[in-house]
């Protein structure tokens, strides 16, 4: 398929979405390491059930037939920051609403975005500000309930398609640094909200810390540069590759958020903080590390679930 083409297609599903993660390209390199190593049996599996989300048609118009169930799996992952920028999808808000529908799990009739799915904001400071806990639903809960429903053999296909397309982007995202912390200090009291707050220039500029974690890998829409990123990849170490517990996870990304996110030339409070070349070439080799890793991760969850 032209590139041309290929990118077309991506920007309609992507290019409204308030992209909350890792970018587009950061959650499609994820997928892509992900399909590399599914077992044939679970590529099979995976493939049937992407079919039945609504927006299988786009990702795979155009593309040879030889590509498709590699790309709809990769473009797959992008879904959950895509609806953000669809018609039909409600915004419920950042932050949990009360009542049932905010941890519910439906399937695709679920017309609500789930932005609080994204991230679990583990909390630290620097300074000593009291620290707020992360409320539920959040993306450890939401990854905990996904892979039981895709594991388990009473729950229907549909269920099990919405479920896998939240997995690949959620295990993606607890990956991301700033997708398991909310620095708390004595400027920002209620939490920096994952470095969305932390500012990398004056007004009028916006470029915050968060979305400089998302892009750092780059900002292609095409699922085929994904591919050859995520063979470019650093091998995971494979006993780490191995754990499977979400929990672990997120706090393996809640320290190298402390330890490799939220140090200098990055100073306590809102900023501006301008990023030196170390900086930026510290975070490209954590961030491939971390997306290897997730990749890792996803294949052997879903192998597992679907076994």
């Amino acid at each position: 398929m032209p590139k041309t083409r290929m990118a077309a297609t991506l920007f309609v599903l992507v290019s409204a979405a308030d992209l909350f993660a890792w970018n587009g390209f950061g959650h499609m390199t994820v997928a892509a390491a992900a399909f590399q190593n599914l077992t044939p049996a679970a590529r099979t599996k995976v493939t049937a059930l992407l079919k039945l989300n609504p927006n299988y048609p786009q990702w795979v118009a155009g593309v040879a037939a030889s590509d498709k169930d590699m790309v709809a799996f990769i473009v797959a992952a992008t879904w959950p920051d895509a609806i953000k920028g669809m018609t039909g999808f409600t915004n419920d808000g950042d932050t949990p609403p009360p009542g049932p529908a905010a941890g519910r799990n439906i399937g695709y009739t679920d017309k609500l975005q789930h932005r609080y799915w994204h991230f679990i904001d583990m909390p630290f400071s620097p300074d000593g500000t009291p620290l707020q806990n992360p409320v539920p639903p959040n993306a450890q809960t939401q990854i905990a309930a996904f892979r039981t429903i895709l594991a388990s053999a009473s729950a229907t296909d549909g269920l099990k398609s919405y479920d896998l397309v939240w997995l690949e982007h959620l295990v993606g995202d607890v990956h991301q640094p700033l997708h398991a912390t909310s620095r708390f200090d004595a400027a920002q009291p209620n939490g920096d909200r994952g470095g969305n707050d932390v500012a990398l220039c004056s007004a009028p500029c916006r470029d915050e810390l968060h979305a400089f974690w998302d892009d750092v890998l780059g900002t292609s829409t095409d699922p085929l540069a994904a591919q050859t990123a995520a063979a470019a990849l650093p091998p995971p170490d494979a006993t780490l590759a191995a754990i499977a517990l979400e929990t672990t996870w997120i706090d393996e990304s809640f320290k190298a958020a402390q330890k490799s996110v939220y140090v200098p030339p990055v100073g306590i409070g809102p900023g501006p903080f301008t990023l030196d070349a170390t900086y930026k070439a510290n975070a490209k080799t954590l961030a491939s590390q971390r997306i290897a890793l997730a990749g890792a991760r996803l294949a052997n969850l879903i192998d597992a679930a679907l076994k």
